[in-house]
């Protein structure tokens, strides 16, 4: 008696928004781009990839060439097709031991403000001079 299996593709799974966003949720905590990228081109999958690429402004093999593991995809391409997905991009804080706190931050001192407020308007008159 012989086992078969079926061979599971996760893009059969991903019918809602909830789903996809929790999906993501998931891969990003991996902190591993070439898994962002593969998740991606799952939901590309489930939603259509010919309309997630016209809706993207990108052609069809410009999509799969940028959701290909080891691909060097730019932040605008993600951007441009996070949002064709009908998602959005939102950043949240680190829990307060692991992020620097603006009030940890090292401040400059009130004569380095005060210079550059002074070099501002001096370089301005210089740029209306040039023209």
């Amino acid at each position: 008696m012989s086992t078969k299996f079926s061979s599971f593709d996760v893009a059969n799974y991903l019918d809602s928004d909830e789903a996809i966003a929790a999906y993501l949720n998931e891969v990003l905590a991996e902190d591993d781009q070439d898994l962002l990228l593969s998740a991606l081109d799952d939901i590309a999958r489930a939603r259509g990839m010919t309309e997630v690429a016209d809706t993207a402004g990108v052609t069809r093999p410009g999509l799969y060439k940028a959701l290909k593991p080891g691909a060097k995809t730019g932040f605008v391409t993600v951007r441009k097709l996070v949002s064709a997905l009908g998602l959005r991009i939102m950043f949240v804080p680190n829990a307060p031991e692991t992020s620097l706190r603006a009030a940890d931050k090292p401040r400059k001192s009130d004569r380095v403000r005060a210079a550059a407020a002074v070099a501002k308007p001096k370089r301005m008159v210089r740029r209306a001079k040039e023209i």
